[in-house]
Formats: C-alpha cells, structure tokens, sequence
C-alpha cells in the first residue's frame, strides 16, 4: 500500500517513531522537516515509485496525504 510505503521513507528520512506518521500528519509542522528533508522524501518517492514530481507540485505537498493521493493520481 502507498501509505506504507510513503511512511516508511519519512520515518527513515526524519529518524522518528512510525506512529507519528499518519495521513493527516502535516510534514513541516508535525514532523518539524524542513525544505531538505521534504526533498529527499520526494527524491525517495521518485524513485520508489518511479515517478518524476516537478518542484511545483512537490511545493504544494503538506501532509502525508498529499503525499499518497499524488503518488495513487500518477502510478502507473
């Protein structure tokens, strides 16, 4: 499942406990990442998923939801 597979890259790319993540998590705010982590999240997605996201729709990423919603829009 996407969200899994999503939590799975922040929980390692943020260090935290995997309860933390849920899908209204907001990213920045709950999870205090910062523009650095929420790139390697996204690079982490790309290639996870073997997508490419242009930077202006990862700028409008603020939850995990956006996260899976996007990746479920666009998989092939």
């Amino acid at each position: 499942m996407t969200f899994e597979k999503i939590r799975e890259l922040i929980v390692e790319q943020l260090g935290i406990d995997e309860d933390m993540v849920e899908m209204d998590t907001n990213l920045m705010k709950d999870l205090e990442g910062d523009s650095l982590d929420m790139v390697e999240i996204i690079l982490g997605i790309e290639e996870t998923f073997g997508l490419e996201i242009p930077d202006e729709e990862a700028e409008k990423f603020e939850t995990v939801r956006d996260l899976v919603e996007y990746v479920d829009d666009h998989e092939e």
